[in-house]
């Protein structure tokens, strides 16, 4: 379980080859890719700097891969998350999950970006037409991640 957090771009098929590489008892591998837009609250959006604070960030977001692995029977997972200055169609973020079966990988992976979109101490700027502006939380990704207070989902053994 690792997370990086880096201003250089990743490649998402060497590293899901790289967290399979060896472990023949891996069936499944369930991935996403967050990139930025081009719009965004009905802004044409030019470019986007994302700030962090160094080390809370990744306790923060080893947190949330924890409590995955609690819930879940996962072997293991990746978060990669940039920082800086991104442009429209640049990655920001990949999160790679590994299980024995699909359901639990696919599951942790979906826990996994709806508590980074929402946990996670990332600051937004998204260069438009009108300037600068800071991306405000939506109301949309708090949704998203309360949905797994009460799921039921339990770890499995």
């Amino acid at each position: 379980m690792s997370v990086r957090i880096q201003t250089a771009d990743f490649d998402a098929g060497i590293e899901m080859a790289a967290l399979r590489a060896g472990h023949s008892d891996v069936g499944a591998v369930v991935s996403f890719v967050g990139v930025v837009r081009d719009m965004n609250d009905g802004a044409s959006v030019a470019g986007m700097t994302l700030e962090h604070y160094p080390g809370m960030t990744e306790r923060s977001i080893q947190a949330i891969i924890d409590d995955a692995s609690a819930r879940w029977q996962i072997f293991d997972c990746l978060v990669i998350h940039r920082v800086g200055e991104l442009k429209p169609v640049d990655q920001i973020v990949l999160v790679v999950v590994t299980g024995a079966h699909r359901g639990e990988a696919f599951a942790a992976c979906e826990f996994v970006m709806d508590y980074l979109k929402t946990q996670a101490p990332f600051w937004k700027k998204e260069l438009t037409p009108s300037g600068g502006r800071w991306v405000e939380a939506r109301t949309s990704d708090d949704e998203a991640a309360a949905r797994w207070i009460d799921t039921g989902y339990k770890k499995t053994i």
